[in-house]
C-alpha cells in the first residue's frame, strides 16, 4: 500500500535536515482507513520551478532494480522544462495544501518563476482524480486511441479499462490501425495479472498485437500514437487509475518524440 509500512524514525533523518514530508489521506483511526482506495499515485518532482519530472518511477529500492523478486525494472519517466512545468508545480502544490497540516505553500514568484526556455514541444499536463467530475486521463487516452490512423503503441503493467475502453482499441484494430500492447510477463499482484491477460486475449481477435515484456518487470504506462502524439505519466490503463487513483500525466505534441518513445518501447 505505497508507503503505509514507512514510519516516522524513517522521515527523521530528512526532517533533521530540514525537510518536510506529509501523509495523503492519512488513517483517522487505528488500523482503519476508509479513503485507502484513494491513493495518490502521481509522482511529481519540480526543481527551482524550472525543472520538472513525470512518469512512472517511485522512490524505492525495486526501481533501481535492486529487487531479487523483479530484477531489471522498465520504466518511462519524462524530464520537462519550459511552461508545462508550470502545471506540474500547482499540481503539487494543490496536493501538498489540500493534506499539510501546517507549511502551506504560497502561490508566488518562487515557485513560478519566468521561464524562458526556447521549446518548441507541446506538454499538456492533464490530472484526474475522485475529486473531479470527469475521467480526463481515461478520456484523453480515449481521444487519442479514436484519432489513430496508422498505429497504436501501448505499454501498461495493468491492463483492466471497461468494456467502453476495450471497444475502442477494438475498432481501431478492426479499421485497420496497427495496435501493438506490452504487458509484463512477471506479474507483482497474481489476480491482477490473470485479468490482464484475459483482456488482453480478448484483443486478439480484432488484429491486436499483445506482447510480454521478458527482461525483467514492466512498469511503463506509454501510449503513442501514428508517431505523433504521446502520453508517459502515473495511469494505468485500468478501472483504479482512470476512477479511483489521483493521476497526472503528460501529452505531447511532437513527432520526434513520439518516435523516440516508441523505438524505446
Amino acid at each position: 500500500m505505497g508507503s503505509r509500512g514507512l514510519r516516522k524514525k524513517g522521515l527523521r533523518p530528512f526532517r533533521d535536515k530540514g525537510g518536510h514530508a506529509e501523509a495523503f489521506f492519512p488513517s483517522k483511526l487505528p488500523l482503519i482507513n476508509l479513503r485507502m482506495n484513494n491513493r495518490n499515485h502521481r509522482k511529481i518532482v519540480v526543481i527551482d520551478g524550472q525543472i520538472g519530472y513525470v512518469g512512472g518511477f517511485n522512490v524505492g529500492d525495486e526501481y533501481l532494480g535492486k529487487s531479487k523478486k523483479f530484477g531489471y525494472w522498465r520504466d518511462t519517466h519524462l524530464r520537462i522544462v519550459g511552461d508545462a512545468v508550470n502545471a506540474l508545480q500547482l499540481r503539487f502544490i494543490l496536493d501538498w495544501n489540500s493534506q499539510a497540516t501546517r507549511d502551506h505553500i504560497s502561490y508566488d514568484d518562487r515557485y513560478f518563476p519566468d521561464v524562458n526556455s526556447g521549446g518548441t514541444i507541446g506538454v499538456q499536463i492533464a490530472s484526474s482524480g475522485p475529486d473531479e467530475e470527469w475521467e480526463q486521463i481515461k478520456y484523453g487516452y480515449l481521444k487519442m486511441i479514436s484519432s489513430a490512423k496508422k498505429s497504436i503503441y501501448i505499454q501498461s503493467p495493468y491492463f483492466i479499462p471497461d468494456q467502453a475502453f476495450l471497444d475502442s482499441i477494438k475498432i481501431a484494430a478492426l479499421g485497420g490501425v496497427d495496435v501493438n500492447i506490452m504487458i509484463p510477463n512477471k506479474p507483482d499482484h497474481p489476480f491482477v495479472f490473470g485479468a490482464t491477460l484475459k483482456n488482453a486475449a480478448s484483443l486478439l481477435d480484432a488484429g491486436v498485437k499483445v506482447f510480454h515484456y521478458d527482461n525483467g518487470f514492466l512498469h511503463s504506462k506509454t501510449l503513442v500514437i501514428d508517431d505523433e502524439i504521446a502520453s508517459v505519466g502515473t495511469a494505468n490503463m485500468d478501472h483504479r487509475s482512470f476512477t479511483l487513483n489521483f493521476e497526472v500525466n503528460a501529452f505531447i505534441y511532437d513527432q520526434q518524440i513520439a518516435k523516440k518513445l516508441k523505438q524505446a518501447l
